[in-house]
């Protein structure tokens, strides 16, 4: 690229003062990339604006699933090479925002991926449609998040969905569980109020009696879970429906893990807790003293694999070859088989539009094409036909390209690995 090699090339030969007359020259013309970018497309940008700290192995899973999905059309589409720009905005949603900030005002930034995190998301949600940002959900879940009221709604998710997610997991409890007196445990953010509000709904049609609701913030420490899960047993719930993440998730896990066999209670887990170190720290040793099931959706490497399957899980292998050697190396696996999928979706969305070259032209007219998608897309999880569509008050799943028919329940296996639930269990 011109504008790095004359950088280089100053530093290592030129004298100051032709430094300074060049750098002047640059700034003034401002537009030497921007004009670049209109006479020829050097190349798009996929943003992804995730926590790789807290909760790394979700943000590292959805990485690979996008480079994955590209490396098989030689990362480029419409002939122009495309690079995967990574933003760790660590669960911070003051971060996350000059993220988005700084995608707007990238000439070559095409979409954004968001991250597990589901407040970054729901706090810009006005800020993101309004500025016509190209925002891609492959993990986040709170229901409100796609549901801007408007047609031209910018936020796009192939995930769960909290706005059933509660109804998978109530169900899975009682008939699974035999669950009669449930507790809610909720983080106390965006994500953990959608999911209230759900389950609250879930447990009234399915007639079963809601014991008691508790909320907890981020930082929980193993003292104050156990007092939580005390004042829970004490309200009379025979189970426990948990919203966390993995740093909280852990940390309740360990607290019920120190009571004494008989006074521990199951947990029936949205799918945050797989986002991070949980299986390692709450180890199989220590699970086989607890009951911890949670939802997935309905993918899975490590069942037998179809020959997409078996090409994505090569093609990983090859792109990661030290991380991934065998499907159980593919950790917090939805972050993968979502974010393939969905950038599956993506390219064959951008194959259907006239590429302008003009970023804010082509952004709406990819966001147009994904509403009106022409081509079956076959992914991991299902064959895509039209999973998107335009979003109204009457159609409020017109962004979600997954339905309550893809989610399931899982555990972890002896190895850590997820190990899914039939979808046909009662």
């Amino acid at each position: 690229m011109l504008r790095i090699s004359i950088s280089s090339s100053i530093k290592k030969y030129c004298c100051k003062s032709i430094q300074y007359a060049l750098f002047v020259l640059l700034m003034l013309s401002g537009t030497i990339e921007n004009a670049t970018a209109t006479d020829k497309q050097e190349y798009i940008s996929f943003y992804l604006s995730a926590d790789f700290i807290g909760t790394r192995a979700a943000g590292v899973s959805i990485e690979q699933g996008i480079r994955t999905a590209l490396s098989e059309v030689n990362n480029q589409v419409a002939g122009i090479p495309v690079r995967v720009q990574i933003l760790d905005h660590r669960g911070n949603t003051r971060r996350a925002k000059v993220h988005l900030n700084q995608y707007l005002n990238d000439s070559f930034a095409l979409v954004l991926f968001g991250g597990l995190h589901s407040p970054p998301l729901l706090a810009a949600r006005d800020y993101i449609n309004q500025y016509e940002i190209l925002v891609l959900s492959a993990w986040a879940a709170a229901a409100p998040i796609t549901r801007y009221p408007s047609k031209k709604n910018w936020i796009f998710r192939l995930s769960i969905d909290d706005s059933k997610a509660g109804y998978v997991i109530t169900k899975h409890a009682v008939n699974h569980g035999k669950s009669k007196r449930p507790a809610l445990l909720l983080e106390n953010t965006g994500w953990g109020k959608s999911n209230h509000k759900t389950m609250k709904k879930a447990l009234q049609e399915q007639g079963v009696v809601l014991s008691d609701v508790r909320w907890f913030n981020w930082g929980l420490t193993e003292t104050s879970a156990r007092i939580l899960i005390r004042n829970i047993r004490q309200n009379g719930a025979d189970s426990i429906f948990l919203v966390a993440n993995a740093p909280e998730g852990k940390v309740i896990a360990q607290a019920m893990y120190s009571l004494p066999i008989q006074e521990r209670l199951p947990i029936y887990s949205h799918w945050g807790i797989t986002g991070g170190d949980f299986s390692q720290v709450v180890n199989a040793s220590m699970r086989k003293g607890l009951s911890i099931d949670f939802i997935q959706t309905s993918f899975s490497f490590m069942n037998p694999l179809n020959s997409l399957g078996q090409s994505v899980l090569k093609q990983a292998q090859s792109l990661f070859p030290e991380s991934i050697h065998k499907p159980i190396d593919i950790k917090a696996p939805t972050g993968f088989i979502h974010a393939y999928d969905l950038t599956k979706i993506i390219i064959t969305a951008i194959k259907q539009i006239a590429w302008k070259k003009d970023i804010k032209s082509d952004r709406r007219a990819l966001r147009d094409a994904l509403e009106q998608l022409g081509t079956p897309v076959e992914g991991l999880i299902k064959t895509y036909r039209q999973p998107f569509s335009t979003y109204e008050s009457n159609n409020p799943d017109a962004h979600e390209a997954l339905s309550i028919d893809d989610f399931t329940m899982a555990r972890y296996g002896e190895n850590n690995e997820i190990v899914l639930y039939p979808l046909t269990e009662p």
